[in-house]
């Protein structure tokens, strides 16, 4: 059987470069996903998608469903006569290299409204609040309250907390321009976002997006369906996401997101997760799971205490991916395996037909690591490191000698560099999917990390420049590509996603 070979870049859209602190949907996109095409890649990856706080944590969201404002392309919005030059003008000089979320955000709301202003409903519009409704007039509704009252949701006046079907009926009548407004964002949002999807499947380009494990304490999803959570009366979690002490961490990590009330999601199979994924799927071409392993058990932190106290809880396991599969057919997803998991929970990912990740910077603890190369299947996603890593650069300079001595060792030298190095063997390897990081492509060092796991301070903010992407690197990637059949000629394209 023909295997699909391919390769793709992760970068996160707030990566992207421009003038207005944050990446956008808009010029830069459509040009990143040109440098992509030319240098014969398949695949973008990203992270979610979905409304941020100040410190710009794409994994605690204020919504599962929305799209973060941040990403609504100023530009497109001046082409679309929304704004004008003179608005244009008016932004300040904001940092090219990093992302102060505060200072953007603040930017793209005032402009936001500026175009909100001038911004007339057209059928498109009207249809787009129609068909999203489901999950859209909640989120108008959130947004508006949270705007008002501030604090989370669960310190709002109690008729509104609780949602009193009455009280929702008057602020519909009293707030309809607001509500209104947070359509328009997020029409925007959809719009642009569309454009950019719709450039990459003309280049033969595929979209990874991110679904992330769990929602936010305060968050949209839970204010709107509080009985779905483990909250309690008040709507305060009794227990949040977490991860045990291990290797990578002695205390553990308390996440600090609400935890499904699964028993109860069972009883209607699991339609909450149903429509969730379905709204992926008209976004991305493959959807991303993280923290697969919480789908068969989970880790229960106390609230107030530390990751230690928790305690493994049972996922839904099977049932979920039963369900989603007799409603969806079948979706093209990925499984985040990473880290110490059972052979329950590989079996849990064989048998919903999920590809697992590997990843070259975890392979050189022994060798019988299932990171080595030698050890990949066909069906998984191989990466030299994802976003929770270190640089490739920055992780060779933090390694022992032992290791330095064994990864030279098992690729035959570094004589181009760590990077490069490292990029050939993922390149090579029977893995279908091989994916960089945009940073191992320039070869950045640890300045150009994206995430240091809880660490709050610091963390997705790295951005890249336009002219990092020059001719001389686009022909490095596109030969490495070429070299090791994943270039889009010499790939068999029989059907989107894995062959496997």
């Amino acid at each position: 059987m023909p295997v699909n070979r391919r390769s793709g870049i992760l970068l996160h859209p707030s990566s992207l470069p421009g003038r207005f602190g944050v990446g956008e949907f808009g010029p830069a996109a459509i040009e990143w996903l040109d440098f992509l095409a030319a240098a014969e890649q398949s695949v973008w990856q990203m992270l979610p998608l979905n409304p941020v706080g100040a410190d710009g944590c794409p994994y605690q969201a204020s919504s599962t469903l929305a799209g973060s404002p941040l990403y609504v392309s100023v530009e497109r919005l001046r082409d679309e006569g929304l704004l004008t030059a003179a608005d244009l003008a008016d932004v300040p000089a904001l940092p090219p290299d990093t992302v102060d979320y505060p200072a953007a955000g603040a930017v793209k709301a005032d402009l936001l409204a500026r175009a909100y202003a001038a911004f007339t409903p057209t059928a498109e519009s009207e249809a787009f609040a129609r068909e999203q409704a489901w999950w859209l007039d909640d989120y108008a509704r959130y947004m508006t309250l949270r705007e008002r009252y501030g604090g989370p949701w669960t310190s709002w006046p109690a008729p509104l907390a609780r949602r009193d079907p009455d009280a929702l009926a008057r602020l519909d009548d009293t707030e309809r321009d607001r509500l209104d407004y947070y359509r328009f964002e997020q029409y925007l949002f959809a719009s642009h976002f569309t454009a950019v999807r719709d450039h990459a499947r003309r280049l033969g380009i595929e979209l990874i997006g991110d679904v992330a494990m769990f929602a936010g304490t305060d968050s949209c999803e839970t204010w709107a369906a509080p009985e779905l959570f483990q909250l309690d009366a008040a709507g305060r979690p009794t227990a949040v996401a977490g991860f045990p002490p291990d290797e990578f961490s002695a205390d553990g990590q308390v996440w600090g997101n609400a935890l499904y009330r699964w028993e109860l999601m069972a009883e209607d199979q699991y339609a909450w997760w149903v429509d969730r994924i379905r709204r992926m799927t008209q976004l991305y071409d493959m959807i991303r799971l993280d923290h697969f392993r919480g789908f068969l058990r989970y880790w229960a932190v106390p609230v107030g205490r530390p990751a230690s106290a928790g305690r493994w809880r049972d996922g839904p396991g099977p049932s979920l991916f039963q369900a989603v599969r007799k409603e969806l057919g079948e979706v093209v997803m990925l499984a985040e395996d990473l880290g110490p998991a059972s052979a329950e929970v590989q079996q849990l990912r064989i048998d919903a037909g999920i590809p697992g990740m590997r990843l070259l910077q975890f392979a050189f603890a022994g060798d019988e690591n299932q990171h080595l190369p030698h050890h990949y299947p066909t069906d998984c996603v191989a990466y030299t490191g994802t976003h929770d890593n270190d640089t490739t650069l920055g992780w060779w300079e933090e390694s022992s000698a032992d290791q330095r001595l064994r990864v030279e060792r098992y690729l035959g030298g570094v004589p181009d560099g760590i990077c490069r190095s490292m990029a050939r063997a993922v390149f090579a390897s029977v893995a279908e999917l091989a994916v960089l990081p945009l940073q191992d492509v320039l070869e950045l060092g640890p300045a150009a990390r994206m995430n240091v796991p809880g660490q709050a301070e610091g963390s997705w903010r790295w951005r890249f420049r336009a002219e990092a992407l020059t001719p001389g690197l686009e022909f490095r990637l596109r030969r490495l590509t070429e070299t090791y059949g994943r270039d889009r000629r010499a790939s068999t394209r029989r059907a989107r996603g894995f062959t496997g």
